[in-house]
């Protein structure tokens, strides 16, 4: 079914503007328990300890450039360990912390649920702010740092808990379902949360003709055109995928017809029609596992194709590629600071965190 409705912050006159559900705040006062001091030179001895980790990666990171991170990826490893700390990671962030220094890694969905399975009292979250508070949400008990506040999202800006409000005074009754991709402030206004992996699921689980996705106007598109339930859409979009035009696909296709293309549905509809496949970035790695394609183009951020190609190292990758700033500002050098120094941490008032975890519970406890 078509959407028939969109809105945006221009629909609303007297918008109020939202405010940070969450902040990041002063390390807590160093622990006692000794802490092994970082050694950032190259030695034979680094060499030798990292040399599996580069086998991991030698495909997509260069050998001259292995000693300037080999030795800050030892140091967080070793860090990490005394701390009692994990890494969780995105799927798009870089090789080097992907596979070198993460413990989980996975899509939005996955980090949601491995999360709440976590013993660790550190948590590490190598992603955007979202996610850090999602992981917050989960594990209230624990200690979440995120290792760059500024590592934002285009999606999570684009709407706020007063805009969700206002939706429900227009709609009054019909359910809100927000994407994992939207603040703790957001998630405390919805009914439910999803990802783009069960983001269908989410909607027809919610038996109603008619519900409220938000924020993003493309990821709501191809929802509607999997379900007979009526989308009211919101105008948010990703900066990394709205960037992606169809005729660029199809030039690949072009060139080579044996080509295969696969998108992510943030994607605008355009470019999901020249897809072979259409999935979730989790859905999208075990396509390419299953299928192993000889020359692949995967329309989403750049990273998670170098990750694949790590993994995957026969598969061609032919990339179109956008890169996401925000997910670029976690770097090797600012997860050993925050590993140090516990900075920075995120905190999210009570009250609300009640009201959010709730939203992302309805969606991890979900029957499949």
């Amino acid at each position: 079914m078509p959407i028939t409705e969109i809105y945006g912050p221009d629909d609303f006159a007297n918008r109020p503007q939202g405010h940070l559900a969450s902040s990041p705040r002063p390390a807590p006062a160093p622990t006692a328990r000794a802490l092994p001091t970082p050694s950032l030179g190259w030695t034979a001895e680094i060499e030798r300890a990292t040399a599996p980790l580069y086998e991991r990666v030698k495909h997509v990171i260069p050998p001259i450039e292995w000693p300037l991170m080999a030795p800050t990826i030892k140091a967080i490893n070793d860090l990490k360990k005394a701390r009692g700390a994990v890494i969780l990671a995105h799927n798009y962030q870089a090789p080097e912390i992907f596979h070198c220094v993460a413990d989980i890694g996975g899509d939005s969905l996955q980090l949601a649920v491995e999360a709440t399975k976590v013993e660790a009292n550190v948590i590490v979250q190598c992603g955007v702010h979202f996610m850090a508070e999602t992981s917050k949400l989960l594990n209230p008990d624990k200690t979440v740092l995120i290792p760059d506040s500024r590592a934002g999202c285009s999606l999570a800006a684009s709407i706020t808990g007063a805009d969700v409000r206002l939706l429900r005074e227009k709609f009054p009754g019909v359910p809100v379902v927000a994407y994992i991709n939207t603040s703790a402030e957001v998630k405390a206004e919805v009914d439910i949360c999803c990802t783009s992996s069960n983001a269908v699921q989410v909607v027809e689980s919610l038996n109603a003709p008619s519900v409220i996705f938000l924020p993003d106007r493309y990821l709501a598109t191809y929802v509607a055109s999997k379900t007979d339930v009526k989308i009211i859409a919101w105008k948010g979009a990703c900066e990394v995928h709205e960037r992606f035009k169809g005729e660029e696909l199809r030039a690949f296709r072009e060139a080579d017809p044996s080509v295969q293309i696969i998108a992510h549905p943030e994607c605008p509809p355009d470019v999901l029609a020249e897809a072979d496949f259409t999935g979730s970035t989790a859905h999208m790695i075990n396509w390419v596992r299953e299928k192993r394609p000889r020359r692949l183009v995967m329309i989403t951020e750049c990273s998670m194709a170098d990750n694949v190609r790590a993994e995957l190292p026969d598969v061609e990758m032919l990339r179109p590629c956008n890169l996401c700033p925000h997910m670029k500002r976690i770097t090797l050098a600012n997860i050993l600071d925050s590993l140090l120094t516990l900075r920075e941490e995120v905190t999210i008032d009570p009250a609300l965190a009640d009201r959010a975890r709730r939203s992302v519970e309805r969606m991890i406890n979900l029957k499949n």
